[in-house]
């Protein structure tokens, strides 16, 4: 009887593990398109409403899904308070804390934190160049994870399966 409840406990938590791997590649493209709309409202803040920086992120942060909107708040919390330190250093320290609640790859990350050495710099037009460019890189990263996500999110839930029985066949 224990044997039995150990083999269906391994088949369990290989298929769980199967599964929340799949998951990580259904979550990456739809995190990366929130974020390039969220790039695209921060732009209309900057262009339509003159908005400042840290009240425009604020808004931004206001209409984002989790994890993404946690970014933006954080920087725009850390730009009110910012005690004489610039807005790249509080973008990158930002983008390094809270990127890990994301399944986003290292790839966006670095897209992401280019934005941050030119953010605040300049005029409002220059930002939006800026925006505009992030926003064509992160849209080749969607079409690669959604590439992705096509090949191996199946092949996931299927693999962790797989692995629970030849675990448990071993096993016995």
């Amino acid at each position: 009887m224990l044997k039995l409840l150990g083999a269906m406990l391994i088949l369990l938590a290989a298929t769980l593990f199967g599964f929340y791997q799949a998951q990580q590649y259904a979550r990456r493209p739809k995190q990366i398109g929130d974020l390039i709309r969220a790039l695209q409202r921060l732009e209309t803040e900057i262009i339509y409403g003159s908005t400042p920086l840290p009240d425009a992120l604020l808004q931004v942060a206001k209409t984002c899904p989790p994890p993404i909107h946690l970014i933006f708040r954080h920087v725009a919390e850390e730009l009110t308070r910012a005690g004489g330190r610039s807005v790249q250093s509080i973008w990158q320290q930002t983008v390094s804390s809270d990127w890990r609640h994301t399944s986003m790859k290292p790839g966006e990350q670095d897209i992401f934190r280019q934005l941050g050495f030119t953010l605040g710099l300049s005029d409002g037009a220059d930002q939006v160049k800026h925006l505009r460019l992030t926003v064509q890189q992160l849209q080749s990263e969607l079409e690669t994870a959604q590439e992705e996500r096509k090949r191996y999110e199946s092949m996931w839930r299927t693999l962790g399966l797989l692995m629970g029985a030849l675990i448990v066949i071993l096993m016995y």
